[in-house]
């Protein structure tokens, strides 16, 4: 595929790769060679959030990042169901076409539920996990954003997210505890994808999956002693506006074998701590 116009090939200098799923086709970064890390990105990010890790790991490694369909430069097709349980079936065909073996997920936001998904099916396959701001498990107990969620999935909150597109205009800089890291330049690189309301739908749907999804969400941790074996780090951006730092310590209290590490940082940390996180992830991964 060619690049976009509006795409800065310094910040993102990776091939384009692209996969033909039933529902559209997905793009996907797929950079170095060696045990393969699977990033998995939320909303309304896309495999961009990625771009200061992938570029630091796949001197060594072999760097895959997939932008979910309605996110980035996949397609964003009208008929899609967009909640999380079809993303995942999607990396899971990704990572099943790539053959990848003994991988390393590493999961944000959204992302961590799409990824941890497969990591719950295929632990045998997953040789270890990152963390990074999310969950795996039911908000219900999260009065504030169920609050949010159900008023995001109304009329008025579709609106919102279709016509004016307030995921990547309102809530995005949100999460970045110190705004400087997010300049024009990589704003745009957020908004150009979502550029109209077809192309917003993920990130609606996104919205309304926190409450809607919340049985498969159950459905995931009821099988989280699949992941008790595969080495996890954990990390942590102190200053999230968007999630609570009740997560954190749910993750610790399940998981008290994890390492973690914590960064004052908003929401994004892997963009305000570019260089830290993919520090943090090759010691991690070099053992």
């Amino acid at each position: 595929m060619n690049s976009p116009a509006w795409l800065d090939r310094i910040l993102y200098p990776f091939a384009h790769h692209t996969l033909q799923l039933q529902n559209g086709q997905m793009h996907y970064v797929d950079e170095g060679q060696g045990e393969p890390v699977v990033f998995v990105h939320g909303t309304p990010t896309w495999s961009f959030v990625w771009r200061q890790q992938i570029k630091a790991l796949s001197r060594t490694h072999r760097c895959i990042a997939p932008d979910h369909l309605g996110f980035g430069l996949s397609a964003k097709p009208a008929g899609f169901a967009y909640t999380p349980e079809a993303h995942a079936l999607n990396l899971e065909q990704l990572i099943g076409e790539l053959q990848l073996k003994n991988i390393t997920l590493v999961v944000h936001d959204f992302g961590g539920p799409i990824g941890l998904s497969y990591a719950l099916r295929h632990p045998e396959n997953v040789k270890r996990i990152v963390i990074l701001n999310t969950w795996m498990w039911s908000l219900e107990e999260e009065k504030q954003i169920m609050k949010i969620s159900s008023f995001m999935s109304g009329s008025l909150g579709r609106f919102l997210y279709l016509n004016l597109g307030f995921s990547p205009r309102m809530l995005l800089p949100k999460g970045y505890h110190e705004r400087r890291h997010l300049s024009k330049d990589v704003h745009q690189h957020y908004l150009k994808p979502l550029n109209n309301a077809q192309n917003r739908l993920g990130t609606w749907h996104f919205t309304a999956a926190l409450k809607e999804s919340g049985s498969w969400f159950d459905q995931l941790w009821q099988q989280r002693e699949n992941l008790r074996g595969i080495p996890m780090l954990i990390l942590w951006g102190d200053k999230d506006a968007l999630l609570p730092l009740s997560l954190l310590e749910k993750w610790q209290k399940t998981f008290p074998e994890a390492q973690v590490r914590r960064y004052k940082a908003g929401h994004f940390v892997q963009e305000e701590k570019g260089g830290e996180i993919a520090d943090a992830l090759k010691e991690f991964i070099q053992g």
